[in-house]
């Protein structure tokens, strides 16, 4: 009998496995820059670096949320993998195990929440460093989310900064562009962003035309320099 139960405990855990497995997703990262850039993701990932047309494949677990994936850009490592970025540094190091430094392009997502569905966008609250597209690749979900547009080339004199362009919060460090109170709206500065990137996040409060739903269980492209 202990056989045939310890037989059935193990099929169990792996059709279990196998479930959960099924609403994870998978990540293609891919550089299509004319410039090397060192890949972050946190909390899955690390970090890695992708010169011209190459790709990083990452596996996230079902239920991850506040996960973020950028790129950071004129990065200088060591053999150990310590070192540092221009942009989207992330304590010196090349494996991120925490947030990167303004300014910095965000895919962020939040996989198998309220409905069970996966929650992303493409946040400018960090501010901009390079293009991207963020894009759903299977289970019938097709709407992707672009932020092309010049902003470094383009970008206020207040919020310039080297290999970017900073958000207005990470200058100036008030409520009115910060959102600490939570009822701050849309300035001059968050609309700069917006009329350039429709599709992502220009302010903390920039919910209802950035933030995109697909299926749980649905894989994702992320691509720099589109």
């Amino acid at each position: 009998m202990s056989s045939l139960v310890n037989i059935f405990l193990s099929s169990f855990l792996s059709f279990s496995i196998l479930i959960t497995l099924a609403h994870g997703a998978k990540f293609t990262v891919q550089n299509n820059c004319p410039y090397t850039v060192w890949a972050a993701s946190v909390p899955i990932g690390g970090g890695r670096q992708l010169d011209r047309g190459q790709v990083w494949t990452i596996n996230v677990s079902p239920g991850t949320k506040g996960a973020r994936i950028w790129a950071r850009t004129n990065c200088q490592f060591d053999g150990s993998g310590r070192g540092k970025c221009q942009t989207g540094d992330c304590g010196g190091v090349l494996q991120c195990t925490a947030y990167g430094q303004p300014p910095n392009t965000l895919a962020e997502y939040a996989l198998n929440q309220f409905a069970g569905k996966d929650f992303f966008d493409i946040s400018l609250v960090d501010g901009f460093n390079v293009p991207m597209d963020f894009s759903p690749t299977s289970n019938g979900c097709t709407r992707g989310i672009r932020c092309t547009a010049d902003i470094n080339g383009q970008c206020p004199n207040p919020l310039r900064a080297p290999g970017g362009c900073n958000n207005p919060c990470t200058v100036f460090k008030t409520d009115q562009y910060c959102c600490n109170s939570g009822s701050c709206g849309p300035t001059d500065y968050s609309r700069f962003f917006k009329q350039r990137c429709p599709d992502a996040y220009s302010y903390p409060k920039d919910d209802q035309t950035s933030t995109f739903t697909c299926p749980g269980g649905t894989n994702y492209r992320v691509v720099f320099c589109p």
